[in-house]
């Protein structure tokens, strides 16, 4: 019946085909005018014919036989013939053929430890990918990170463009070092010790909620989910240096922001966190294949729809805050995050567009919060599971910060050895991001030999941040324990410094670490001297994670009790 309709509809006798003209119901052929030529007959059974063949196939009962002999084909050409080069690399059957084995990883939220679980059965050299290889050996670090090797970003950060390309996800070599010209100046040593107010009052405000939760406490003792407050807390933090003013989530001790689609359209209100962590997490799977980015929305599982929904409505918070701030100067000058990048310029001497500007505001936003929230949890869960952790720290915190002082200053706590030994502790057990990050040999590159041997221009590589940071050939025996020792004195080898790598390494390598590494000396000095803390679940309680970009806790539930100074 369908194969009769479309034949129906394609006849030469029918409307709409633009070659002749429809004969005039119940007439004959009258006048040359109506009448067909040949030539045109001929062109239209010419055209007729392919599209009847490829309508037949589609109604065949072979057709989705022919489908999947399709998609074989596919995958085959690409394994034998253009990535070729890359047999041999062990790697798990699927990944070989299809990046569709890598982003089920992703969405699991396991990449990190699904990659260092191939690397401890396969070796160093793991195919992820079909044109993909991670390489577990911090030499490759210098190799494919480093200055003046010509890596490119790979297109997995095609995936995390929304309003426009920022820094981070900018993979054009000229426009990076643009951009990293403009932002880089924010980020120097003397600008964010400008930062330190925002920060320090924004901080007063956190350990005042936790002070108030405590009192009302009738034990005097608060029980709550340290996670949370550590995101409210990161989001205000960078709401007040990136936007102008914090999100407010800390007064309210809620996760809420507001939304604009557009500059000019009205707000709405939305969970800034949840829509952080979801769109984390569909980008980084969607970044294993970022072609499907634009029809992920159609694929039936709601994982995409949702994701790409709090990619729109993060963008939305970024528009809405950049406007408010623009059209709404503030009385009294600011040195925040955003005025910075307001007075940047480029080799041109040109300022950065409005989009521009909501960019890369919406990036130091992403990169700012999750990122401390993370490590302040983690690193109150290690520190508090580890027993002689916590009153060694305590001891020097003392010693250097007057009883009469609710939040340090940074000058306070910049240089003690064992508060920065149990941060870097934490960003090496626990890595903010886990995964390799991919980067491209260039184009026109003879290859790069890197293990015996030559990996071509255009095929991707990586080095895993976790495993690098949990190799016991590197770390010793103990590199799955918490041990902030290891940091004191002359304790680490050279090889160890350079696989510590939580800001990843290079031109490409974080640019906002010294405003971070500011920011939890002062988060981790104000609770660790102020408070009693210990776990809501018991002492075996353990740190669940689930993975996005960021490796991320799920939550910890703490009693907290005010200390004896």
């Amino acid at each position: 019946m369908a194969v009769g309709w479309a034949r129906r509809f394609l006849s030469i006798t029918g409307e709409g085909n633009g070659l002749i003209k429809p004969r005039p119901p119940g007439r004959p052929w009258t006048s040359e005018l109506h009448k067909p030529s040949p030539s045109n007959v001929r062109l239209v059974t010419q055209r007729r014919i392919p599209a009847m063949a490829v309508l037949s196939l589609i109604l065949s009962p072979w057709a989705p036989l022919a489908l999947v002999l399709g998609v074989v084909v596919l995958y085959l050409y690409q394994y034998l013939v253009t990535y070729r080069q890359l047999r041999g690399i062990p790697a798990p059957f699927p990944a070989q053929f299809s990046d569709l084995w890598l982003m089920r990883v992703c969405r699991r939220g396991n990449r990190y430890s699904t990659v260092h679980e191939l690397h401890q059965k396969l070796g160093p050299v793991v195919r992820i990918q079909p044109n993909h290889v991670s390489i577990c050996d911090d030499e490759a670090i210098q190799q494919i990170y480093g200055h003046g090797n010509g890596f490119l970003k790979s297109s997995f950060y095609d995936a995390f463009v929304s309003i426009q390309r920022g820094l981070f996800n900018t993979r054009d070599r000229a426009e990076h070092t643009r951009k990293r010209k403009i932002v880089a100046h924010t980020f120097s040593p003397k600008s964010v010790v400008q930062f330190e107010p925002y920060i320090h009052s924004n901080l007063a405000l956190f350990v005042s909620q936790w002070d108030d939760l405590i009192s009302r406490s009738p034990a005097g003792t608060a029980t709550l989910d340290c996670l949370e407050w550590f995101n409210f807390l990161a989001f205000d933090v960078i709401g007040d240096l990136a936007f102008g003013a914090p999100f407010g989530m800390l007064s309210s001790g809620a996760d809420m922001a507001e939304v604009r689609a557009t500059p000019t359209s009205e707000p709405i209100y939305a969970p800034a966190i949840e829509i952080l962590n979801r769109r984390g997490e569909v980008s980084a799977a969607l970044g294993t294949h970022p072609q499907l980015k634009p029809y992920a929305h159609l694929l039936p599982d709601p994982f995409f729809s949702r994701g790409l929904q709090a990619v729109t409505s993060l963008a939305g918070i970024a528009i809405a805050r950049v406007r408010a701030r623009l059209d709404n100067p503030p009385s009294t000058a600011r040195t925040d995050l955003l005025e910075r990048l307001l007075q940047g310029r480029d080799d041109k001497g040109q300022p950065l567009g409005r989009d521009e500007l909501t960019a890369e505001a919406l990036t130091q936003l992403i990169a700012g919060s999750d990122t401390t929230s993370n490590t302040s949890c983690a690193l109150l869960y290690h520190a508090v599971r580890t027993l002689h952790v916590l009153p060694r720290l305590r001891a020097e915190l003392d010693a250097a910060i007057p009883a009469a002082v609710d939040v340090p200053t940074y000058e306070m706590v910049r240089d003690l050895p064992y508060l920065q030994a149990v941060i870097n502790e934490t960003l090496r057990i626990h890595s903010t991001s886990g995964i390799g990050l991919p980067r491209e040999v260039p184009p026109g590159s003879p290859g790069v030999w890197i293990r015996g041997r030559c990996y071509l221009a255009g095929t991707v590589l990586s080095v895993p941040t976790y495993s690098m940071h949990h190799s016991r050939e590197i770390w010793g025996d103990d590199a799955d324990e918490f041990r902030p020792e290891r940091w004191l004195g002359e304790g680490l080898t050279a090889r160890q410094k350079g696989a510590f790598i939580p800001f990843s390494y290079g031109p490409r390598a974080c640019v906002g670490r010294n405003v971070a590494e500011m920011e939890m000396r002062l988060i981790v000095a104000a609770w660790v001297r102020r408070y009693d803390v210990s776990f809501a679940g018991g002492e075996g309680v353990e740190l669940e994670t689930r993975e996005g970009f960021l490796r991320k806790p799920l939550g910890l539930d703490v009693r907290l009790s005010r200390r004896v100074l």
